[in-house]
């Protein structure tokens, strides 16, 4: 399996012109097994406090806990409902999970993911973001709204509507703006982050499927993967405007910003890791690191400086986390 990665990865990185393997920007470093997980993966989340990484099995209805120094999994948390976003709230403790099958927010002590509670959000419970400006969890759930949650009370204690069902969004470098992508409406909403008010509106110039987004806080961009057509595209956060477009992997679920190396990491369904580097105002493709079809979750940790890619099971090969290693 391993001389298949290598050489299908060292024909990516010639196509995207670099000369050897050597120059691969992300090395395949690990693959962490899942266990006997089935179905789908979504997203993940990074609890520094006990260097553990939570990966949200949708298709199995659990949140696997991977123990990223040992690189095992501790702990499986089961009985949920198409788990599909996770965030760990370290001030608190407290594991976040929303779940797309009963529109449930559930709580879980991290220590010891003991139950702490549910909140029933309505329908279709999805990503999840920390709002460390005003202390308190954001959740997009239904037919278009984001939910506010006071960690401390553990209620919900507002929503900001939208015009469809929240995708990936980020808040801006300040924290006064959430950026929004909502496919259903078309549209990449900014909202003032205290009011709700829509006080921008990014153009897609025609694209659609805009479900991934990320937040380049040094170059003060948002940076959205659209899937029809397969781009991405950059605007500034500050005036709205588009400063780059490029080409990229079909069926883009994830995108991260490397700030140390300048990068971007785009993963996608159809079994493409694209890695962008920046080029003066726009951005050029230095690699396309083949990985497996369907596989278009990720998380890139600053931290640990590592990209975690989830890969479902498939033929004899179990579910796995896939370790990716930046270089230089």
């Amino acid at each position: 399996m391993r001389r298949v990665f290598a050489a299908a990865a060292l024909i990516g990185l010639l196509a995207a012109g670099s000369s050897s393997a050597a120059d691969l920007p992300l090395t395949l470093e690990a693959k962490i097994p899942l266990g006997t997980v089935s179905g789908r993966l979504d997203h993940f989340a990074f609890d520094p406090d006990h260097k553990l990484l939570y990966v949200a099995e949708l298709g199995n209805d659990s949140v696997g806990v991977v123990d990223l120094e040992t690189r095992n999994v501790v702990h499986r948390i089961s009985g949920l409902k198409e788990p599909q976003g996770v965030a760990y709230h370290a001030a608190t403790g407290t594991l976040y999970v929303a779940n797309g099958g009963d529109g449930s927010l559930r709580l879980f002590q991290a220590s010891g993911f003991a139950p702490l509670g549910s909140l029933e959000l309505g329908s279709e419970a999805d990503n999840i973001r920390l709002d460390p400006w005003r202390n308190r969890i954001v959740v997009g759930y239904g037919k278009g709204a984001l939910a506010l949650i006071d960690p401390a009370t553990r209620r919900k204690v507002g929503e900001l509507p939208l015009d469809g069902h929240p995708e990936s969004f980020q808040f801006d470098e300040t924290g006064s703006r959430i950026f929004v992508n909502v496919p259903d409406a078309a549209e990449i909403a900014g909202l003032d982050a205290v009011t709700g008010k829509k006080v921008t509106l990014l153009d897609s110039a025609a694209a659609h499927s805009n479900f991934a987004m990320a937040v380049d806080p040094d170059q003060h961009r948002v940076i959205v993967a659209f899937r029809s057509p397969a781009r991405l595209v950059a605007f500034d956060s500050g005036s709205g405007s588009r400063v780059a477009s490029v080409e990229t992997c079909r069926d883009a679920d994830d995108v991260f910003v490397d700030g140390r190396r300048h990068r971007l990491y785009v993963s996608c369904g159809e079994g493409m890791i694209d890695v962008l580097a920046q080029a003066g105002d726009g951005y050029d493709r230095v690699a396309r690191i083949p990985t497996v079809s369907g596989a278009r979750t990720s998380l890139f940790v600053p931290a640990t400086d590592r990209l975690y890619l989830g890969v479902a099971a498939s033929g004899s090969e179990p579910a796995a986390v896939w370790v990716f290693r930046p270089t230089p």
